[in-house]
């Protein structure tokens, strides 16, 4: 029997001997739930699978309770032209709106030009205030997701990066798993980035032992992520474990949400979205889901 406890999980790390942190994360049901809300075509689930995995990873690198990241994928003529994730507190949801016939007409294994078209990543951390929101905007380029994440982090944060993505299917559960993995010559908050150095030895070290980590590895839900770790850098004179974080699905809307969204409209706005029979009908891109409220339910 699998020990499900080991999936749905994100661990911190660090290698203080080489001046790096990392996220190592394993998603399993939480994942299963956020594909399950729409009828992906496999090449779709699996990009979006990927997506969400990177989102959590980034995510985790988030100290604050309440702090927010969000990638999204904007394409001009690709058969994809939304994606959209996001992690809040161990929360992760993500959708893709996408073109059923122009993926009809895609090879069986199409590359991230051949989905996305010519398109940009935009990753935004909503941080309390004063800090307020960050965003780095990208072109979306790359072999993979996770490659065009590596990119926005060498060209937006000038942080050397080593990022490993793998979706599994197996009797029809998804599962996958991510390793990020991060030089900061100048400590956990750094300083200025212009300066860094891509050449450091103890980081070409590093890359090179996470680089070598195997899909199967990443995805297989009965290998514990510190087992992972061990045998990915066993060599450093230290792996310290930091800390643990479960992942849920979790989307935000709820009734309340949406009248409190609603409330916000100025009275003549709100009338015309009211039907014939005196509802509002709001759809959730992310569960999937559409939230009837009456007019009467209203504070006008």
């Amino acid at each position: 029997m699998v020990d499900m406890a080991l999936t749905d999980n994100i661990m911190s790390f660090a290698i203080p001997a080489k001046n790096c942190r990392g996220r190592v994360v394993r998603l399993g049901p939480a994942l299963d739930m956020i594909l399950a809300a729409h009828a992906y075509p496999p090449m779709i689930r699996d990009i979006l699978a990927e997506a969400v995995c990177l989102t959590a990873m980034l995510g985790a690198l988030l100290k604050d309770e309440g702090s927010q990241l969000t990638l999204q994928a904007q394409t001009e003529v690709g058969v994809i032209s939304l994606l959209a994730c996001d992690y809040k507190d161990g929360a992760l949801r993500g959708y893709v709106e996408f073109d059923r016939d122009r993926l009809a007409s895609q090879p069986l294994e199409s590359s991230l030009m051949a989905l996305f078209g010519k398109g940009y990543l935009a990753i935004t951390f909503d941080l309390p205030e004063p800090r307020g929101r960050n965003q780095g905007i990208v072109p979306l380029e790359g072999a993979s997701l996770a490659e065009a994440v590596q990119n926005y982090f060498f060209q937006s944060e000038q942080i050397p990066t080593l990022i490993r993505v793998a979706v599994d299917e197996t009797d029809g559960r998804i599962s996958a798993g991510g390793l990020l993995v991060q030089h900061l010559p100048e400590g956990e908050e750094g300083r200025e980035r212009l300066h860094v150095q891509l050449d450091h030895p103890e980081w070409e070290h590093v890359e090179i032992m996470g680089g070598s980590v195997r899909a199967a590895e990443l995805t297989d839900i009965a290998l514990p992520l510190e087992d992972l770790l061990w045998r990915l850098f066993s060599e450093s004179d230290e792996v310290r474990l930091l800390s643990g974080k479960p992942c849920v699905k979790g989307c935000r809307c709820n009734e309340d949400h949406i009248r409190d969204v609603i409330a916000r409209f100025p009275k003549e706005d709100k009338e015309d979205m009211v039907d014939e029979a005196g509802n509002i009908a709001i759809d959730c891109a992310f569960c999937s889901k559409t939230f009837m409220i009456t007019r009467a339910s209203l504070n006008n």
